[in-house]
């Protein structure tokens, strides 16, 4: 299990001041860039945190028509990141417009795609998708894994059945977790690392209680001892 740390500061200095702080601990972080930091910081940003030795994991979600979606992807594929999601709900076309675009980078960056969003609740997703979480998220993940992703966004709570659905190599990346049962804050579909460890999760996703810790250093050290 790795952990991917959410860059959601402020200010692109003080994101850069994180990740400089951090870097060296573990080859097992990778940075997450979100829509906030990329609008406001741009290619630049990404560069100066590969530059520190970082993968990357860009999370802008894109969710368009499928061939303004495979332009988009091939760019972020120019950009040399190592990760980068979409929207399940775009369809099925579009996963497979941009896996075929994709095709011909000899080293492309993973591809996953969003199931349900961790903010949501049961309710508030039913009232939009007429089905349960679970299932739905299942229903992406099958569609996801045919169309030639290699995984899913999803709560812990959804990893497992969704692994076993696709298989064990399936990647799922979980946000909401938080690492030693902070607050959920807006999050409604929370879990510890214990639990995401049980449910064979790949990517674990922690932004605030690293970056809003008087120490963030440590906390990343106490997470990256935990994932071992």
């Amino acid at each position: 299990m790795k952990l991917c740390i959410a860059l959601d500061l402020p200010t692109k200095e003080e994101n850069l001041n994180l990740a400089k702080e951090i870097s060296g601990i573990s080859d097992n972080i990778w940075l997450k860039v979100g829509f906030r930091s990329y609008i406001r910081d741009g290619q630049e940003f990404v560069q100066a945190l590969q530059n520190l030795g970082f993968k990357i994991f860009l999370d802008l979600k894109l969710y368009d028509i499928p061939n303004t979606m495979a332009d988009a992807a091939e760019e972020i594929a120019k950009m040399g990141v190592d990760m980068f999601n979409i929207h399940a709900s775009a369809g099925k076309v579009a996963m497979k417009t941009v896996m075929d675009r994709l095709d011909k980078y000899e080293k492309r960056p993973l591809v996953l795609a969003v199931t349900a969003l961790t903010s949501f609740d049961e309710a508030t997703f039913e009232e939009i998708y007429e089905k349960p979480i679970a299932q739905k998220a299942e229903e992406f993940a099958k569609m996801s894994y045919e169309n030639g992703l290699d995984g899913v966004v999803c709560s812990a709570f959804e990893s497992i059945d969704i692994k076993n659905v696709t298989n064990d190599d399936f990647i799922t990346l979980t946000p909401g977790i938080r690492p030693f049962g902070e607050d959920a804050g807006d999050q409604k579909r929370v879990a510890d690392i214990e639990f995401a460890k049980k449910a064979k999760v790949d990517f674990i996703v922690v932004g605030r209680p690293i970056y809003k810790a008087k120490n963030p250093k440590e906390v990343v050290e106490k997470i990256i001892k935990e994932l071992k």
